[in-house]
């Protein structure tokens, strides 16, 4: 858990005075930062920016790479786009689910990896397509599947 010093003290630092527009940037800076949107950081990012706590709370829920938990040890995007799709990313999303034991937009209880929707990498010719700790891996099939896999639980 974070503690609310750390984050009032972050939050201080990050803010300017003459800072516009700063809630989105300060999201992600938080987030870098500590790996997630901390929920008692909420009222202290409203006080800061005199925002109201639902107007933090609708940004940060309507964004869906902000976490409000702190994220997997390994995090899996698969791109469910339609080109995707139509290359088979149904299939592959399954055999992901299967070989990791975890459903999509979910994490395994064990913390090891998550498995997340992303709508569209921009690899579309050469889908289907994932992020894998952030790296690109294109024209998934099942031997990358079990590579994937594997890499993971390493």
């Amino acid at each position: 858990m974070t503690d609310i010093a750390g984050i009032r003290t972050f939050i201080d630092r990050f803010v300017q005075p003459d800072m516009r527009g700063a809630l989105l940037p300060l999201l992600h800076a938080l987030q870098e930062e500590f790996g997630h949107i901390p929920s008692q950081a909420v009222p202290a990012i409203a006080e800061t920016l005199n925002l109201s706590r639902a107007e933090v709370h609708g940004v940060i829920s309507f964004y869906p790479d902000f976490r409000t938990e702190p994220p997997a040890r390994h995090v899996i995007k698969l791109c469910r786009a339609e080109s995707c799709q139509s290359r088979g990313g149904a299939a592959i999303e399954g055999e992901l689910a299967r070989h990791l034991g975890v459903a999509m937009g979910h994490a395994r209880k064990d913390g090891q990896v998550a498995l997340e929707p992303v709508y569209c990498l921009g690899l579309c010719a050469i889908g289907p397509n994932a992020l894998v700790d952030g790296r690109p891996v294109a024209r998934i099939d099942e031997a990358q599947v079990e590579a994937i896999a594997r890499e993971v639980e390493a």
